[in-house]
């Protein structure tokens, strides 16, 4: 009764803010809530949608709906010819937002490229430990090693010198870690002691600008007036946040909101045979997995973790769980990435060959626990269920699981202790195209306790992704790669699962959306019909 009087709530609120006289309102039903509104210190994409997609913009950015790299807020830019020297010439005349809580006296410069990225990575920083400390991404893309130094040329020119050449790193850099915060405005909470603030009541120089939030239920974004690249269509952007996602669809047929992501599978032929709504779709760039702790007991021996895969039943799991929306997965990047290495050969589930293995390694009576995901995601649409079937399949090689959960932001922040008890689904949607963002990003020794949730460091697979983003050569790339994923499999981290297709449901109403293959949900160059 009390989650049915909340969803009646948030309702009626996200109703009286669509009904505003005379203005173009899209209300989205969120899966989730965000964890804060600064992206930097965060790795799940419900908050990116929430703060970097609306309020923030990055040097460079990802053409909609592709993973095409331009302009963003720096115009253009120039590269050494050993790679390791980028210079970016920034745009000019870019406003920051004005709110009810701060009114920008200049406009966008060096200045806020330079705070944005030395709060990251320089420990004496007084932002640094604002957040806990805590720089996901920075730190799990290996930045604090890689970048030597963030230089101001002039107040419309900074330049990037890094120890070595990445590859990716115009990719990185429209990520939304990247995203590029008012130092002005930081400054101004600093001198009143508010520095919270900045991850509460965000500024940015992007397309929405933030008018408020109501904790786990309602989020509202209005178009920013003063936006560089002009004012978006839609006058008021609203969030409803709605984990279950029954409801959403629920909300959707009864045009309470215009887009519903994470269908249930089981919903997706009822959602095509709808004249009201129209259905994208697309292979997903994503992974699904269960990551055994490797730092603990039994887990950091590969004979357990092998014994486990073989015990997990996944043609069971994408029959129950993903229902025809998914595949099995065997590597840790999809299939639709360049550098799969399709003649990786995936752990048979063979139960019994499961016990002998257990029974080498000297495992007897295991008893452990599996963290199952609160919400839907794209890679899991429902983590309880999943965790469900994996315990009855571990049963029957005699390990005992217990199921545990913890709310979204808990999770995520619990998921990174290096003494974390068990193994946990979790997953990922590929941030910006590029293999390295899933091998290095969730496998690197650089990720341990933060996003690599398996805490896994090995040496081989580490040296093949290193050197793979230090050349340019894409054929070479793809062969170290490919190796990577044979380090990998090997030693078997990870309980590959599954790959899904996505899903996007939304009322006819909606113009221009364009689904991202990233992942993210972005209402920029988005209208909506009258």
């Amino acid at each position: 009764m009390k989650l049915v009087s909340r969803l009646l709530a948030a309702t009626m609120l996200v109703a009286g803010l669509a009904g505003a006289a005379n203005a173009k309102t899209l209300v989205y039903c969120s899966e989730g809530s965000p964890e804060g509104f600064d992206p930097a210190p965060y790795a799940a994409g419900t908050t990116f949608d929430a703060s970097s997609k609306p309020v923030y913009n990055r040097l460079t950015e990802f053409d909609r709906g592709t993973t095409s790299v331009v302009p963003g807020l720096a115009e253009s830019w120039d590269v050494s010819a050993d790679g390791t020297v980028y210079t970016f010439h920034l745009r000019k005349g870019v406003k920051f937002q004005t709110t009810d809580y701060f009114t920008p006296t200049r406009d966008f410069n060096a200045d806020d490229v330079i705070f944005s990225f030395d709060r990251q990575n320089n420990k004496d920083n007084p932002w640094y430990s604002y957040a806990g400390g805590t720089w996901e991404y920075w730190v799990g893309m290996d930045m604090p090693t890689l970048v030597k130094s963030i230089e101001k040329v002039d107040d419309y020119t900074v330049k990037m010198t890094l120890t070595k050449p990445n590859a990716p790193m115009l990719a990185n850099l429209a990520m939304d870690f990247a995203s590029i915060v008012s130092k002005e405005y930081a400054d101004k909470l600093a001198a009143a002691g508010k520095q919270a603030d900045l991850n509460q009541l965000p500024v940015g120089t992007g397309p929405f600008t933030f008018v408020a939030y109501e904790k786990d239920a309602v989020l509202r974004f209005k178009a920013n007036p003063d936006y560089w690249g002009g004012k978006q269509a839609i006058d008021d952007l609203v969030f409803a946040i709605t984990p279950d996602a029954s409801v959403r669809i629920e909300k959707l047929k009864a045009g309470e909101c215009q887009v519903a992501p994470y269908p249930n599978p089981a919903d997706i032929e009822g959602l095509k045979a709808n004249d009201q709504i129209q259905l994208m779709s697309a292979a997903g760039l994503n992974i699904g997995y269960l990551a055994y702790n490797t730092m603990m007991k039994p887990f950091d021996d590969v004979r357990v973790r092998k014994a486990l895969n073989m015990a997990i039943n996944k043609k069971a799991i994408l029959d129950a769980v993903y229902q025809g929306t998914g595949q099995i997965a065997k590597n840790p990047i999809p299939p639709t990435m360049w550098s799969y290495n399709d003649n990786v050969q995936d752990d048979p589930y063979d139960p019994e060959a499961a016990k002998k293995l257990l029974a080498e390694a000297g495992v007897k009576d295991l008893s452990m626990k599996v963290w199952a995901m609160p919400v839907a995601r794209p890679y899991n649409p429902n983590a309880r269920r999943m965790a469900e079937m994996i315990q009855s399949d571990f049963a029957a090689v005699g390990v005992k699981v217990e199921i545990v959960s913890y709310e979204w932001a808990e999770y995520l922040k619990r998921g990174q202790d290096k003494a974390r008890d068990g193994a946990l689904l979790q997953g990922w949607t590929g941030d910006n195209g590029d293999p390295d963002n899933f091998l290095a990003v969730l496998l690197g020794c650089s990720g341990v306790g933060g996003s690599n949730r398996a805490n896994w460091c090995n040496d081989a697979f580490n040296a093949l992704v290193t050197k793979a983003a230090e050349t340019t050569d894409v054929a070479e790339r793809t062969k170290l790669y490919e190796q990577a994923q044979d380090v990998f499999k090997k030693e078997a981290p990870w309980a590959t699962i599954a790959h899904s297709t996505t899903y996007l449901p939304m009322s006819k109403a909606v113009l221009n959306y364009k689904l991202d293959p990233l992942g993210s949900h972005r209402f920029d160059g988005v209208d909506i019909a009258e």
